[in-house]
């Protein structure tokens, strides 16, 4: 019997950025690093929260929206080189062998309004072989808190809606799992609305385990 027919026909997907790793001084160096090259500012405190949400694209339009260079920054980020952005992203305590016991038993996916630099990421931190789908900004016409990612994990396995569970941090991540009508996990934030809360990737496993 191969290993697919074997497992539950669930699935459990994961944010990224929150939830997967600690990326929030990545983000910030990254757009400051933009703002540099163009001379701006650097970030200010109300804008961490907006970038660690959203996609590259609208972070850009959002940090640019007054500015003459919208246009260029907006095609200088897609030469930016990633490695020392990727390198101050630090992956969650117990992560590889929360993936290693749910591989055998569930589908896992990843659902993220990051982009192009997911594939290096997950390379990075050699995280590709654990995921059976991944959707990024780049696989949707539009992004998170719209259901489209929900919704095109759910047809590349065959699940309804029931039997999935998103793992999220955010009031994107929240609102995300309410229109797609899942099951949503928070993960380090007790202030969203959620079906369990989790603090560590412990939790998580053992949540999934007894509950879904």
């Amino acid at each position: 019997m191969s290993r697919d027919k074997k497992r539950a026909k669930k699935a459990v997907i994961f944010d990224c950025d929150g939830v997967l790793f600690d990326s929030k001084a990545s983000n910030i160096s990254y757009y400051n690093h933009l703002l540099l090259k163009f001379g701006l500012p650097p970030l200010r405190e109300e804008d961490v929260e907006f970038i660690h949400m959203h996609t590259a694209d609208e972070c850009i339009k959002y940090l640019f929206k007054d500015s003459p260079f919208l246009a260029m920054a907006l095609e200088y980020r897609w030469n930016m080189p990633l490695d020392e952005f990727i390198a101050q992203m630090k992956m969650e305590v117990g992560l590889v062998d929360l993936l290693r016991e749910l591989k055998p038993r569930y589908y896992l996916a990843i659902a993220t309004n990051r982009s192009n630099s997911l594939p290096e990421v997950l390379s990075y931190f050699k995280l590709t072989e654990y995921f059976d789908k991944v959707v990024s900004a780049l696989d949707v016409k539009n992004p998170k808190p719209d259901p489209e990612c929900i919704e095109k994990i759910l047809e590349h396995f065959g699940l309804s809606k029931d039997d999935v569970v998103y793992i999220g941090d955010s009031k994107l991540d929240e609102e995300t799992a309410f229109n797609a009508r899942i099951k949503f996990i928070a993960y380090k934030n007790n202030s969203l609305k959620a079906d369990f809360y989790a603090n560590s990737t412990r939790e998580i496993g053992d949540y999934i385990k007894s509950h879904f």
